[in-house]
């Protein structure tokens, strides 16, 4: 295959935007900064010569606001990371978390898979995901579950993004259980995302978080929009993103994108 057969199979493709929108007021966990926005200059504030303007932004948020990827450093268990290495002696606040950090991650560009366990109405806030959803969700779909693939649940509490208060619900929401995220990794699947900002159900004590980025090494990805795509059917698809390159940062906001051949 040459480069100009990759080109003409992605002129032909279907893509969906799976971030949300950033907004002054957006859905943030309450854990975690808010995103801030302001424009710092507007058009005629400055004028060059000619004529032109130009106009420009500041803009803040905390690396799990937004549509947002977590690195494996993101959570510890007993003191330890992913590999058994001790958080001791790797972090400061100046300069962040010296192994395992999101900055270590390059383009994420794999095989990804819908499982749309919520159907046509969202899940309530005290459903647990467990093993047969994803097995149903799967086989309504009619796609299997490889290694390296990342997984995408849907719970349907995306379209709540525009009600703030209603998607953070006060730290409830529907997710896998432990049990949902113990039959992804045992697919070995690269990484699993889902459209809320807590992946797991909540509240809970973290064991799916613990699972997947400190025991078995795979990446979560939060707050995703899957509305379009599981409303065009389309289940299987090339997954694009990155993270942004933070040294030492524990989570990035990312643009994720799904391309439907």
């Amino acid at each position: 295959m040459t480069l100009d057969d990759i080109v003409r199979g992605f002129a032909g493709a279907r893509v969906f935007d799976l971030a949300q929108p950033m907004y002054n007021g957006m859905p943030h966990h309450p854990n975690h900064p808010p995103f801030m926005f302001v424009l710092t200059r507007l058009h005629g504030e400055m004028v060059h010569p000619g004529g032109a303007s130009s106009a420009a932004e500041a803009f803040s948020l905390g690396g799990h606001v937004g549509t947002h990827f977590d690195a494996l450093c993101h959570f510890a268990h007993h003191g330890k990371l992913h590999g058994g290495r001790e958080t001791a002696g790797l972090e400061e606040y100046t300069t962040g978390v010296a192994a395992l950090s999101v900055d270590t991650v390059g383009l994420i560009a794999r095989r990804g898979v819908l499982l749309d366990v919520a159907g046509p109405q969202p899940l309530p806030e005290d459903f647990t995901i467990e093993p047969h959803h994803l097995e149903e969700a799967a086989a309504r779909a009619g796609v299997e579950i490889a290694p390296g693939d990342v997984v995408l649940i849907r719970t349907g509490w995306g379209r709540y993004w525009g009600q703030p208060k209603r998607f953070i619900n006060d730290g409830r929401a529907p997710g896998p259980g432990l049990a949902a995220a113990r039959w992804l990794s045992d697919r070995g699947i690269w990484a699993a995302g889902s459209d809320t900002t807590y992946f797991e159900k909540v509240p809970s004590d973290r064991s799916v978080h613990v699972h997947l980025l400190v025991e078995k090494g795979m990446h979560i990805i939060e707050a995703l929009n899957l509305e379009e795509l599981a409303g065009e059917g389309v289940f299987s698809f090339l997954f694009v993103a990155a993270p942004l390159k933070i040294r030492g940062a524990t989570g990035s906001p990312i643009r994720p994108f799904a391309v439907a051949f």
